[in-house]
């Protein structure tokens, strides 16, 4: 092993859904720096870990690097998301940092004032995304019967900013894309050494 070479470091994939490529932000690769745990409710995409973001006990605490979080907040009820932050914030490494993306309400709500609630806002793997699949989840897969796809909760970036800060992480940074997208980074605030 090259003593210069970063030791891999973890990424604990929640909400991960069906196995498949690119399901990792660019960040996360190369892959020989970064292994990813794939944690989710739903033992049918045959996660690493059967869990709910909520509880997440099956995972040490202290134990990753990373904590990637793609559109799984707003599947929660507002009351249950500072229980998914607690639970980012104790799996993580006093180093680590959480990293994830939602629908932006903001950016949906007007798209709804502009009476645009069922037209395609974009287009994504899943087929056209409207505003109302932003709103309550997506609509075909509801449909199908995949009842983990319903929304009951959202955020603005300042609604999302605010949370991350009352479940603790010290340093927070949210950013809206032109996707309808917040991003949304909190860092535990601890030094590598």
């Amino acid at each position: 092993m090259d003593i210069l070479a970063p030791a891999t470091r973890k990424v604990l994939h929640v909400g991960c859904g069906a196995p498949g490529p690119h399901k990792l932000p660019a960040g996360f690769f190369p892959q020989e720096e970064w292994a990813e745990i794939r944690l989710d409710i739903d033992p049918a995409v045959a996660p690493d870990v059967v869990a709910s973001i909520t509880d997440m006990a099956a995972v040490a605490d202290a134990s990753v690097d990373a904590v990637w979080s793609s559109h799984n907040l707003e599947h929660l009820f507002p009351h249950e998301v500072p229980l998914a932050l607690a639970e980012f914030r104790r799996v993580l490494r006093p180093d680590g940092f959480a990293l994830m993306t939602m629908p932006d309400l903001q950016q949906i709500a007007a798209l709804v004032a502009a009476d645009r609630l069922t037209e395609a806002a974009y287009l994504s793997p899943m087929g056209p995304i409207t505003p109302l699949d932003m709103l309550y989840g997506h609509n075909a897969s509801l449909a199908q019967g995949n009842a983990f796809m319903g929304h009951r909760g959202g955020f603005t970036a300042r609604s999302l900013e605010a949370a991350l800060l009352a479940a603790g992480f010290p340093i927070v940074r949210v950013v809206r894309d032109s996707g309808y997208a917040l991003w949304a980074t909190a860092y535990m605030g601890g030094v590598r050494g």
